[in-house]
């Protein structure tokens, strides 16, 4: 069991995908996004493990949640400065996580 402090150190934002292409340069298949989220946090980039459910054009636009609070990671030859999040479907692949309804991109969690 964690308490709310603990679960409100993690920064969970919504933000909009406004650029998304094939990681070519990777080992495993996946999707380099840039997301935009809003004026006080900006664009950040990230590499995401979608390709089974996701083709990078039906991406843009789209509005996901993901941490910005941990560290940049590198994933291949790229840094990546958040983790999307999403639920594994049947195959154990990801499901994005969106808002039903458009939301201020950079809203928290909560």
């Amino acid at each position: 069991m964690i308490g709310l402090k603990d679960f409100e150190k993690v920064n969970i934002r919504v933000g909009t995908i406004i650029e998304s292409s094939f990681n070519n340069k990777s080992n495993k298949p996946c999707i380099i996004l840039i997301i935009d989220f809003g004026a006080k946090i900006g664009l950040k980039k990230t590499s995401a493990q979608l390709t089974k459910n996701y083709n990078p054009d039906e991406l843009i636009g789209k509005q996901i949640a993901a941490v910005i609070n941990f560290p940049p990671k590198q994933i291949g030859k790229m840094i990546s400065e958040v983790l999307v999040l999403g639920f594994p479907d049947d195959n154990n692949e990801p499901i994005l996580v969106l808002p039903s309804k458009k939301v201020a991109n950079g809203g928290k969690l909560f």
